[in-house]
């Protein structure tokens, strides 16, 4: 890789920000490239350093406390058309699929936290939400998703890998670690440095907890409710409610199945702070998840687990251009001008 190869790619990403303000941050950090292969935890200003093992060690929140962030939580959500355009058949489903697919085969391969893959999906679709047209290029698609899983296991995990190791599952591109930090920078801008997010891993000890009694649950439940909130946001529909309504749907979910609960007198007395009809549309639609209607194909093997979770993508090789910091995989290694059609957008 050439010496300064790496300059295109900041100048194209960061077209919208001042030169020299991006340059001066990172001069902050002091990063060489001698420090290419950085471990990627030095970016410690946006790590929490819980160092918890689960939710069930977790206290029960307050009913003031979770009545606060249920009313935050919309702060860490997606732009309002972001589902529509979704649906509406255009690039943005095709580019999360292909982002999806590679960040639950890079969590899959390092046993991140349920919550590090919740976290990485959250900024994933803030940051697709605020752009008007999708990346037409594989290797900004690619980039994007590394950089989402990696700013989320800085924020979760205790043991991060280095940002290069990161790239697991056979990716088209290899990034240096210059790059993937220079797209962490413009998506901790992008999404205005709100890192710590609300996702359903955030409410889903309150409402478990609740549905038990203020009982600590026993980790079988809440290790089906993990399932079930990992399946329902890697699909679309689900971004149609807050994170708190998935919580409490996947809650109702579990709870019917191994607590033998009636729903319907428990509602009222635990789900105060959600709207009933709202979580039991969600409801329906995590009742069709291959993990509750038994359609989900058993896996014999780590290869086998990783196969029927990834989700498809087929790529269309036509429109990938080549990043001047990757590492192509296939045979086409001629230079293409980059399509800066996203960054300029945000």
């Amino acid at each position: 890789m050439a010496k300064n190869s790496y300059d295109f790619v900041g100048v194209d990403l960061l077209c919208t920000e001042a030169e020299s303000c991006v340059f001066d941050d990172f001069d902050s950090l002091d990063i060489g490239e001698k420090n290419d292969e950085i471990n990627s935890k030095d970016l410690s200003f946006i790590e929490n350093g819980s160092g918890s093992d689960g939710l069930i060690d977790l206290p029960i929140l307050s009913e003031e406390r979770f009545s606060f962030m249920v009313k935050k939580e919309i702060d860490f959500l997606p732009k309002d058309d972001y589902l529509k355009r979704l649906r509406s058949g255009d690039l943005f489903l095709s580019v999360r699929k292909e982002a999806v697919d590679w960040i639950w085969k890079a969590y899959m391969h390092y046993g991140f936290r349920e919550r590090t893959f919740c976290l990485s999906m959250n900024y994933l679709d803030r940051a697709l939400s605020l752009y008007e047209s999708p990346p037409s290029k594989s290797w900004t698609v690619q980039l994007l998703a590394v950089a989402c899983l990696s700013l989320a296991a800085k924020v979760e995990e205790i043991s991060v890998p280095l940002l290069t190791e990161l790239q697991v599952g056979d990716p088209k591109f290899l990034f240096g670690g210059i790059s993937i930090q220079r797209m962490e920078l413009l998506i901790l801008r992008t999404l205005k440095w709100r890192m710590q997010a609300y996702t359903p891993c955030t409410f889903i000890d309150y409402f478990v907890r609740k549905m038990n009694d203020d009982q600590i649950p026993s980790g079988h439940l809440i290790s089906k409710s993990m399932q079930l909130i990992l399946s329902s946001i890697r699909g679309i529909d689900f971004l149609e409610f807050r994170t708190s309504e998935i919580a409490a749907a996947v809650t109702i979910s579990v709870s019917k199945e191994m607590l033998a609960k009636d729903i319907d007198k428990a509602m009222p007395c635990y789900f105060i702070h959600v709207q009933k009809d709202r979580v039991l549309k969600c409801l329906e639609l995590i009742q069709d998840l291959p993990l509750v209607s038994g359609t989900m194909p058993t896996a014999q093997s780590p290869n086998g687990v990783l196969e029927a979770a990834c989700l498809n993508y087929k790529s269309d090789e036509s429109t990938v251009g080549s990043c001047p910091n990757a590492s192509h995989k296939s045979s086409d290694n001629k230079r293409r001008k980059l399509d800066t059609s996203l960054e300029e957008r945000i």
